[in-house]
């Protein structure tokens, strides 16, 4: 079902895409144009989508619009958004290759895990842990972009809240999983 949190999703994805092409295609379109102005075009368009994550969740909730399609895209579209974000500025040369590494593991193993989740029954939902994970990713992503003091400490922050986040799934599904063994 296509609602109004659904398309902001979608639009979401969209906005990664052009973030990403923007961070790192921009530069050689546009010769005459200062490394500043393409980070505050990159940086304004990230903001946009990451301000899109917040009203597409807050919409879903309040307005009870929550729908299949809509668990599956509304993380879908987070992680190209923070992944165009990790890898370009990777590619860049702002942001530490094992720093974007460890969140591309785990964000990986994630996504599988909650295929494993899903098809025995259990729904682990992000927690705060996986909130604050996102903010600091997000804000993080911004720095580096911008290329502000404290973007790469920033980044191992965020490092180390996203494998903290991703044990707390697992963690969770192990609890869960031993509460149906001793219940069953």
């Amino acid at each position: 079902m296509i609602n109004l949190p659904n398309i902001l999703a979608i639009f979401r994805i969209f906005l990664s895409f052009l973030f990403f092409f923007l961070l790192v295609n921009l530069a050689g379109i546009c010769p005459n144009l200062h490394q500043s102005w393409i980070n505050y075009f990159a940086t304004l368009v990230f903001l946009i989508a990451s301000i899109t994550d917040f009203f597409d969740g807050y919409i879903a909730r309040s307005w009870n619009q929550i729908t299949k399609f809509g668990e599956i895209i509304d993380p879908l579209a987070d992680k190209m958004l923070t992944l165009a974000g990790f890898i370009g500025l990777m590619y860049l040369g702002r942001a530490n290759p094992w720093a974007i590494y460890l969140i591309l593991i785990r964000e990986f193993f994630i996504t599988g895990f909650r295929v494993v989740m899903a098809s025995d029954g259990v729904k682990v939902s992000a927690g705060m842990a996986g909130k604050v994970k996102t903010v600091f990713q997000m804000v993080a992503i911004v720095f580096l972009t911008m290329e502000w003091f404290f973007g790469e400490t920033l980044l191992w922050i965020s490092v180390f809240l996203t494998l903290y986040s991703g044990f707390l799934y697992v963690y969770g599904y192990v609890k869960e999983m031993k509460l149906r063994k001793n219940l069953g």
